[in-house]
């Protein structure tokens, strides 16, 4: 009977054999560190262990950094190599289009939903805060501040920005302003995209560069769960509940807002377009856990540009231009559900009456001035742009500024979740998506539990690669 079963029929798979890895996977050692931070940063509260919560706020800090660091060149040599890389591309124009058309539409359902919500909830309503202690932000966002900075005032993007401690002394650091280095990008890109064969060289020496620096950022996933357990640790030992407490509601909002956007406007969009999200969300996961500790869309590039080829099977061309645009300009946590909830709390804080133009307003901003947010503090800048275009007091960035790092978390995920979905949108209905390799992704299965090999950097690989990603061992 035995030669008569399935298995026994079925022909030998010519693949060769996955590996396998032993030990704790990454997204298991993730939560451990989620959970170790929790405790020590309970500790370091309660027990008023100051040197303990130094200690965490100094190695997250470190482990920020050095996602920081790292992602000047990222950006800048990815944008380079996703425009030289669309002359592979058939109907490029058509498939650029068509992806910033998904990334408004699915802004728009989000601002939906966060305006939605604050009516519903009335956030600033049920808010205990002294509004005079507010501070407005010593640069503020505006339409005129958001147009200038388009335009580089170097060639590395870079900005010197002064501040005053509290006894008055002066500290000047160096930062960068990625919305310039996009812009660079993208025009380096259509400059080696016109020239042609000639650029030849000097994009193969940017795409050797782009490898350099994912192997970098690559080194830096690995220490996620050290850096898990010192941010969440230091955010419980600094954010406690008695300053979450008087903005509860509008942290639940947020939350809400965005799991409402994952669970019910992506299922939505992806369903109409005739994809699992189930499916989605087993090969998108990786990049999703990751942008919620690490608390950065452009930090989690290089992961989420492989798991949307290696896992979900978009084309490596389309998705080599089509994911560094997402993650500096789709936001939908960061750029839509937040400024929509904020905007609607700090006016209810000051007792402003919003109209029906405001609200178009605030949709209009959000799905437009997305591009704004590109950066590790772009939600801020995004806020200070609503709040100034709507007139309504800079003050309440201050008043929200202290719970930042706890609603960040969701806002990230939510970003990368959008920021890989409309790739796989657009692959799908343009003939772009490997649906083998779609629909192979589960929950729990080996092929998403998979560790990338050390041999293996983030620039993507053809759909049609064996090799599966979930984050490194």
């Amino acid at each position: 009977m035995s030669s008569t079963t399935p298995d026994a029929a079925a022909p030998a798979s010519t693949a060769p054999p996955k590996p396998t890895r032993s030990g704790v996977p990454f997204w298991a050692q993730v939560f451990i560190g989620l959970a170790v931070g929790v405790v020590l940063g309970f500790v370091a509260r309660q027990f008023e262990q100051t040197w303990l919560a130094e200690t965490l706020k100094t190695v997250g800090g470190i482990f920020v950094q050095l996602l920081k660091v790292i992602v000047v060149p990222l950006v800048l040599t990815a944008i380079i190599v996703s425009i030289a890389n669309l002359r592979q591309v058939t109907n490029a124009a058509r498939l650029a289009g068509e992806t910033l058309v998904w990334f408004a539409i699915t802004a728009a359902a989000s601002v939906v939903v966060g305006i939605t919500l604050g009516l519903i909830t009335n956030p600033g309503a049920h808010a205990t805060l002294d509004t005079s202690a507010g501070k407005a932000p010593g640069h503020t966002g505006s339409w005129l501040d958001f147009l200038t900075s388009i335009v580089p005032g170097n060639f590395l993007g870079l900005e010197v920005s002064t501040s005053a401690d509290e006894a008055g002394a002066l500290s000047s650091s160096p930062d960068f302003n990625i919305l310039q280095l996009v812009v660079l990008g993208l025009a380096i890109g259509a400059a080696a995209l016109s020239v042609g064969a000639k650029a030849e060289p000097f994009v193969n020496l940017t795409r050797s560069a782009l490898e350099v620096f994912s192997k970098l950022v690559w080194w830096v996933i690995k220490l996620s769960p050290l850096g898990t357990a010192a941010l969440i640790g230091s955010a419980v030992a600094n954010y406690g509940w008695d300053l979450l407490a008087p903005l509860a509601i509008f942290t639940a909002d947020v939350y809400i807002g965005c799991f409402i956007v994952l669970l019910v406007i992506y299922p939505i969009v992806a369903r109409a377009n005739g994809l699992s999200i189930a499916k989605f969300y087993a090969g998108a996961w990786p990049a999703i856990q990751f942008a919620f500790v690490s608390r950065s869309s452009i930090g989690t590039l290089p992961l989420t540009q492989r798991v949307v080829t290696h896992n979900l099977g978009v084309s490596r061309d389309y998705a080599s231009f089509a994911v560094p645009i997402g993650a500096t300009t789709k936001m939908d946590g960061c750029a839509a559900i937040y400024p929509a909830l904020a905007a609607i709390t700090v006016a209810q804080l000051f007792g402003v009456d919003l109209g029906l133009t405001d609200y178009l307003l605030i949709a209009f901003v959000s799905i437009v001035g997305s591009a704004a947010t590109a950066g590790l503090t772009g939600a801020i800048v995004m806020l200070t742009l609503t709040l100034s275009t709507l007139g309504l007091p800079l003050e309440g960035v201050g008043l929200l500024l202290a719970i930042d790092p706890i609603i960040d978390m969701i806002r990230t995920a939510t970003n990368v979740a959008g920021q890989a979905l409309v790739p796989t949108i657009v692959a799908k209905r343009n003939g772009l998506l490997d649906e083998a390799t779609y629909d192979s992704n589960t929950f729990g299965g080996a092929d998403v539990r998979l560790q990338l090999d050390e041999d293996e950097t983030s620039v993507p690989a053809p759909a049609h690669d064996e090799t599966r990603v979930a984050v490194p061992a």
